[in-house]
Protein backbone atom coordinates (compact mmCIF):
# COMPACT_ATOMS: atom_id res chain seq x y z
CA UNK A 1 0.00 0.00 0.00
CA UNK A 2 3.02 2.65 0.79
CA UNK A 3 4.33 1.61 -2.38
CA UNK A 4 1.36 2.49 -4.24
CA UNK A 5 0.32 5.60 -2.32
CA UNK A 6 4.58 6.67 -3.60
CA UNK A 7 3.29 5.65 -7.36
CA UNK A 8 -0.21 7.98 -7.22
CA UNK A 9 2.24 10.70 -6.07
CA UNK A 10 4.73 10.33 -8.30
CA UNK A 11 2.38 9.84 -11.32
CA UNK A 12 0.47 12.85 -10.14
CA UNK A 13 3.25 15.25 -9.75
CA UNK A 14 4.96 14.01 -12.65
CA UNK A 15 2.08 14.50 -14.95
CA UNK A 16 1.44 18.03 -13.26
CA UNK A 17 5.06 19.43 -12.98
CA UNK A 18 4.83 20.26 -9.23
CA UNK A 19 4.71 18.61 -5.87
CA UNK A 20 2.24 21.66 -4.94
CA UNK A 21 -0.06 21.12 -8.17
CA UNK A 22 -0.70 17.18 -7.31
CA UNK A 23 -1.48 17.62 -3.77
CA UNK A 24 -4.35 19.91 -4.74
CA UNK A 25 -5.26 17.18 -7.08
CA UNK A 26 -4.95 14.33 -4.50
CA UNK A 27 -6.10 17.07 -1.79
CA UNK A 28 -3.43 16.08 0.88
CA UNK A 29 -0.38 18.57 1.49
CA UNK A 30 2.96 19.08 -0.77
CA UNK A 31 4.86 17.50 2.23
CA UNK A 32 2.89 14.93 2.12
CA UNK A 33 3.35 14.13 -2.00
CA UNK A 34 6.93 14.95 -1.08
CA UNK A 35 7.44 12.40 1.38
CA UNK A 36 5.97 9.71 -0.32
CA UNK A 37 8.18 10.34 -3.29
CA UNK A 38 11.23 10.59 -1.71
CA UNK A 39 10.18 7.02 0.25
CA UNK A 40 9.41 5.80 -3.44
CA UNK A 41 12.73 6.41 -4.63
CA UNK A 42 14.49 5.14 -1.53
CA UNK A 43 12.45 1.88 -2.06
CA UNK A 44 13.31 1.73 -5.83
CA UNK A 45 17.22 3.16 -5.36
CA UNK A 46 16.64 5.68 -8.06
CA UNK A 47 16.05 9.65 -8.87
CA UNK A 48 12.90 10.16 -10.03
CA UNK A 49 12.79 13.19 -10.12
CA UNK A 50 15.14 16.24 -10.89
CA UNK A 51 14.69 19.43 -8.72
CA UNK A 52 15.20 23.12 -8.17
CA UNK A 53 13.89 25.84 -6.76
CA UNK A 54 11.73 26.85 -9.60
CA UNK A 55 11.22 23.34 -11.70
CA UNK A 56 10.52 19.79 -11.10
CA UNK A 57 11.28 17.37 -14.08
CA UNK A 58 11.51 13.63 -14.33
CA UNK A 59 15.17 12.46 -14.44
CA UNK A 60 15.46 9.85 -17.40
CA UNK A 61 14.61 6.78 -14.65
CA UNK A 62 11.83 8.74 -13.87
CA UNK A 63 10.39 9.51 -18.01
CA UNK A 64 10.50 5.88 -18.10
CA UNK A 65 8.96 4.74 -15.18
CA UNK A 66 6.34 7.09 -15.24
CA UNK A 67 4.40 6.43 -18.44
CA UNK A 68 4.00 2.70 -16.60
CA UNK A 69 2.66 3.84 -13.51
CA UNK A 70 0.13 6.15 -14.58
CA UNK A 71 -1.18 2.86 -16.41
CA UNK A 72 -0.69 1.12 -13.26
CA UNK A 73 -2.45 3.45 -11.52
CA UNK A 74 -5.58 4.07 -14.26
CA UNK A 75 -6.33 -0.17 -14.07
CA UNK A 76 -6.21 0.52 -10.31
CA UNK A 77 -9.05 3.29 -11.11
CA UNK A 78 -10.83 1.12 -13.24
CA UNK A 79 -10.71 -1.85 -10.80
CA UNK A 80 -12.28 0.50 -8.13
CA UNK A 81 -14.93 1.85 -10.61
CA UNK A 82 -16.07 -1.32 -11.00
CA UNK A 83 -16.31 -2.52 -7.81
CA UNK A 84 -18.72 0.80 -6.95
CA UNK A 85 -20.72 -0.18 -9.69
CA UNK A 86 -21.70 -3.35 -7.68
CA UNK A 87 -24.01 -0.59 -5.79
CA UNK A 88 -27.46 0.98 -6.91
CA UNK A 89 -27.29 4.17 -4.62
CA UNK A 90 -24.19 6.74 -6.12
CA UNK A 91 -22.03 7.20 -3.39
CA UNK A 92 -18.32 8.50 -2.43
CA UNK A 93 -16.22 11.80 -3.70
CA UNK A 94 -17.36 13.16 -7.09
CA UNK A 95 -14.82 15.21 -8.60
CA UNK A 96 -15.60 17.80 -11.27
CA UNK A 97 -13.54 20.02 -13.49
CA UNK A 98 -15.12 23.01 -15.15
CA UNK A 99 -14.09 26.27 -16.21
CA UNK A 100 -14.71 29.18 -14.23
CA UNK A 101 -17.83 30.61 -15.56
CA UNK A 102 -19.28 27.25 -15.97
CA UNK A 103 -18.55 25.93 -13.03
CA UNK A 104 -20.20 29.33 -11.49
CA UNK A 105 -23.69 29.73 -13.61
CA UNK A 106 -23.94 25.96 -14.52
CA UNK A 107 -22.55 23.70 -12.20
CA UNK A 108 -22.44 25.21 -8.55
CA UNK A 109 -26.26 26.03 -8.52
CA UNK A 110 -27.54 22.76 -9.18
CA UNK A 111 -25.28 20.94 -6.30
CA UNK A 112 -27.53 21.24 -3.52
CA UNK A 113 -30.30 19.51 -5.37
CA UNK A 114 -27.90 17.25 -6.61
CA UNK A 115 -26.93 16.41 -2.86
CA UNK A 116 -29.83 16.57 -1.37
CA UNK A 117 -31.12 13.79 -3.49
CA UNK A 118 -27.94 11.71 -3.28
CA UNK A 119 -26.84 12.23 0.20
CA UNK A 120 -23.84 9.59 0.22
CA UNK A 121 -22.21 11.72 -2.73
CA UNK A 122 -19.24 14.30 -1.75
CA UNK A 123 -18.44 16.83 -4.27
CA UNK A 124 -15.29 17.89 -4.82
CA UNK A 125 -15.73 21.42 -7.78
CA UNK A 126 -12.37 21.99 -9.49
CA UNK A 127 -12.90 25.24 -11.30
CA UNK A 128 -9.78 26.00 -13.93
CA UNK A 129 -9.89 28.32 -17.19
CA UNK A 130 -6.98 25.41 -18.11
CA UNK A 131 -7.72 22.10 -19.71
CA UNK A 132 -6.83 19.69 -17.72
CA UNK A 133 -6.49 15.98 -18.08
CA UNK A 134 -9.60 13.93 -16.78
CA UNK A 135 -7.88 10.83 -16.40
CA UNK A 136 -4.01 11.44 -15.31
CA UNK A 137 -5.71 14.04 -12.26
CA UNK A 138 -8.33 11.55 -11.34
CA UNK A 139 -11.51 14.13 -12.48
CA UNK A 140 -14.56 11.93 -12.70
CA UNK A 141 -16.78 14.44 -14.63
CA UNK A 142 -15.80 17.54 -16.91
CA UNK A 143 -17.88 19.91 -18.32
CA UNK A 144 -15.98 21.82 -21.10
CA UNK A 145 -17.14 23.93 -24.24
CA UNK A 146 -16.07 22.57 -28.11
CA UNK A 147 -15.44 18.97 -29.31
CA UNK A 148 -14.49 16.28 -27.86
CA UNK A 149 -10.66 15.42 -28.97
CA UNK A 150 -9.76 12.62 -26.30
CA UNK A 151 -10.66 9.24 -27.27
CA UNK A 152 -9.72 8.04 -23.70
CA UNK A 153 -13.16 10.23 -22.77
CA UNK A 154 -16.86 9.60 -23.04
CA UNK A 155 -19.15 12.56 -23.17
CA UNK A 156 -22.95 13.60 -23.60
CA UNK A 157 -23.42 16.83 -25.18
CA UNK A 158 -25.74 19.13 -22.76
CA UNK A 159 -26.62 22.53 -24.60
CA UNK A 160 -24.97 24.46 -27.88
CA UNK A 161 -23.33 27.78 -26.87
CA UNK A 162 -25.46 30.13 -27.68
CA UNK A 163 -24.62 34.08 -27.93
CA UNK A 164 -27.08 36.82 -27.92
CA UNK A 165 -27.05 40.35 -26.98
CA UNK A 166 -28.94 41.55 -23.48
CA UNK A 167 -29.63 44.83 -21.54
CA UNK A 168 -31.25 45.58 -18.65
CA UNK A 169 -35.47 46.44 -18.62
CA UNK A 170 -34.40 49.93 -17.10
CA UNK A 171 -32.22 50.60 -19.81
CA UNK A 172 -34.60 49.44 -22.68
CA UNK A 173 -37.47 51.31 -21.04
CA UNK A 174 -34.87 54.50 -21.56
CA UNK A 175 -33.41 53.98 -24.72
CA UNK A 176 -35.61 51.91 -26.96
CA UNK A 177 -34.22 48.25 -28.25
CA UNK A 178 -32.88 47.61 -31.37
CA UNK A 179 -34.56 45.50 -33.83
CA UNK A 180 -31.15 45.14 -36.07
CA UNK A 181 -27.86 44.78 -35.65
CA UNK A 182 -27.24 48.00 -37.71
CA UNK A 183 -29.13 49.83 -34.46
CA UNK A 184 -26.40 49.28 -32.21
CA UNK A 185 -24.63 52.13 -32.95
CA UNK A 186 -26.66 54.51 -31.54
CA UNK A 187 -26.54 52.70 -28.37
CA UNK A 188 -24.55 52.26 -25.35
CA UNK A 189 -22.62 49.04 -25.06
CA UNK A 190 -20.39 46.91 -22.50
CA UNK A 191 -17.25 44.36 -24.33
CA UNK A 192 -15.46 41.90 -23.31
CA UNK A 193 -10.99 42.28 -23.65
CA UNK A 194 -9.77 38.17 -23.69
CA UNK A 195 -7.34 38.23 -20.67
CA UNK A 196 -5.14 35.53 -22.57
CA UNK A 197 -4.38 37.83 -25.74
CA UNK A 198 -5.77 41.59 -25.13
CA UNK A 199 -8.30 41.06 -27.70
CA UNK A 200 -11.56 42.70 -27.95
CA UNK A 201 -14.68 40.55 -28.46
CA UNK A 202 -16.36 40.79 -31.90
CA UNK A 203 -19.95 40.57 -31.62
CA UNK A 204 -21.32 37.51 -33.83
CA UNK A 205 -24.55 38.08 -35.39
CA UNK A 206 -26.76 35.38 -38.02
CA UNK A 207 -28.41 37.65 -40.48
CA UNK A 208 -29.99 34.72 -43.24
CA UNK A 209 -28.08 32.33 -44.34
CA UNK A 210 -24.67 34.32 -43.19
CA UNK A 211 -22.81 35.42 -40.14
CA UNK A 212 -21.28 39.30 -39.20
CA UNK A 213 -19.00 39.87 -36.69
CA UNK A 214 -18.67 43.93 -35.78
CA UNK A 215 -16.71 45.67 -33.05
CA UNK A 216 -19.10 48.36 -31.18
CA UNK A 217 -17.46 51.61 -29.85
CA UNK A 218 -18.48 50.13 -26.63
CA UNK A 219 -17.77 52.87 -23.34
CA UNK A 220 -17.30 50.01 -20.37
CA UNK A 221 -14.75 47.29 -21.43
CA UNK A 222 -14.31 44.66 -19.08
CA UNK A 223 -11.78 41.42 -19.04
CA UNK A 224 -14.23 38.82 -17.38
CA UNK A 225 -17.58 37.64 -18.67
CA UNK A 226 -19.58 38.26 -15.41
CA UNK A 227 -18.33 41.82 -15.20
CA UNK A 228 -20.28 42.37 -18.91
CA UNK A 229 -23.45 41.10 -17.08
CA UNK A 230 -22.98 42.98 -13.60
CA UNK A 231 -22.49 45.92 -16.13
CA UNK A 232 -25.13 45.42 -17.96
CA UNK A 233 -27.85 44.36 -15.15
CA UNK A 234 -26.92 47.81 -13.68
CA UNK A 235 -28.01 49.67 -16.76
CA UNK A 236 -24.87 50.32 -18.43
CA UNK A 237 -26.28 49.10 -21.94
CA UNK A 238 -26.40 46.68 -24.24
CA UNK A 239 -23.90 43.45 -23.93
CA UNK A 240 -23.35 39.93 -25.66
CA UNK A 241 -23.30 36.89 -23.41
CA UNK A 242 -23.65 33.38 -23.45
CA UNK A 243 -26.77 32.21 -22.43
CA UNK A 244 -25.75 30.02 -19.69
CA UNK A 245 -24.53 32.81 -17.49
CA UNK A 246 -27.67 35.18 -18.59
CA UNK A 247 -30.12 32.35 -18.14
CA UNK A 248 -30.35 33.31 -13.81
CA UNK A 249 -30.61 36.75 -14.61
CA UNK A 250 -33.30 36.37 -17.22
CA UNK A 251 -35.31 34.27 -14.97
CA UNK A 252 -35.04 36.93 -12.07
CA UNK A 253 -36.07 39.90 -14.70
CA UNK A 254 -32.79 41.77 -14.34
CA UNK A 255 -32.09 41.29 -18.13
CA UNK A 256 -34.23 41.08 -21.33
CA UNK A 257 -32.59 39.17 -24.75
CA UNK A 258 -32.08 41.92 -27.31
CA UNK A 259 -31.73 41.36 -31.38
CA UNK A 260 -32.56 37.26 -30.45
CA UNK A 261 -33.38 36.37 -33.91
CA UNK A 262 -29.98 37.50 -34.58
CA UNK A 263 -28.14 34.72 -31.89
CA UNK A 264 -25.39 32.50 -33.06
CA UNK A 265 -25.04 29.08 -31.80
CA UNK A 266 -21.15 28.33 -31.64
CA UNK A 267 -20.02 24.99 -30.68
CA UNK A 268 -21.08 23.01 -28.12
CA UNK A 269 -21.50 22.64 -23.87
CA UNK A 270 -20.91 18.74 -23.39
CA UNK A 271 -19.81 16.34 -20.35
CA UNK A 272 -17.36 14.47 -20.47
CA UNK A 273 -15.32 11.27 -18.37
CA UNK A 274 -13.34 8.84 -18.56
CA UNK A 275 -13.78 5.54 -19.97
CA UNK A 276 -13.33 4.13 -16.29
CA UNK A 277 -15.90 6.02 -15.26
CA UNK A 278 -19.14 4.59 -17.06
CA UNK A 279 -20.27 2.32 -15.04
CA UNK A 280 -19.84 4.66 -12.21
CA UNK A 281 -23.19 4.98 -10.71
CA UNK A 282 -22.23 8.81 -8.95
CA UNK A 283 -21.41 9.97 -12.67
CA UNK A 284 -24.47 8.38 -14.47
CA UNK A 285 -26.76 10.43 -11.80
CA UNK A 286 -24.67 13.90 -12.31
CA UNK A 287 -24.64 13.78 -15.82
CA UNK A 288 -28.66 13.17 -16.05
CA UNK A 289 -28.76 15.71 -13.30
CA UNK A 290 -26.89 18.65 -15.68
CA UNK A 291 -28.25 17.51 -18.90
CA UNK A 292 -31.92 18.46 -17.16
CA UNK A 293 -30.44 21.62 -15.64
CA UNK A 294 -29.12 22.36 -19.18
CA UNK A 295 -31.83 22.06 -20.66
CA UNK A 296 -33.71 24.89 -18.70
CA UNK A 297 -31.30 27.12 -19.20
CA UNK A 298 -32.22 27.11 -22.62
CA UNK A 299 -36.02 27.51 -22.13
CA UNK A 300 -35.23 30.56 -19.75
CA UNK A 301 -33.36 32.67 -22.26
CA UNK A 302 -35.69 32.79 -25.33
CA UNK A 303 -35.50 34.53 -28.64
CA UNK A 304 -36.47 38.36 -27.97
Amino acid sequence: MERLTGLLAFARAGSLGSFAAAARSLAISPSAVSKSVQRLEQQLGVSLFTRTTRSLTLTPEGRELHERAVRLLRDAEEIEQAAKAAYAEPAGTLRIAASLPIGLHLIAPILPAFCERHPKVTIDLRLDDRLVDLVEQGIDIAVRIGDLADSRLLWRRLAPLRLCAFASPAYLSAHGAPTHPDELVAHKTVNLRYQSSGQIFRWPFRIGEREIEIVPASGIVVDASEAVVAALVAGGGIGISASFIAAPYVARGELVPVLGSFAVERETIAALWPSSRRTNPAVRAFVDHLRKAADRMITATPPS
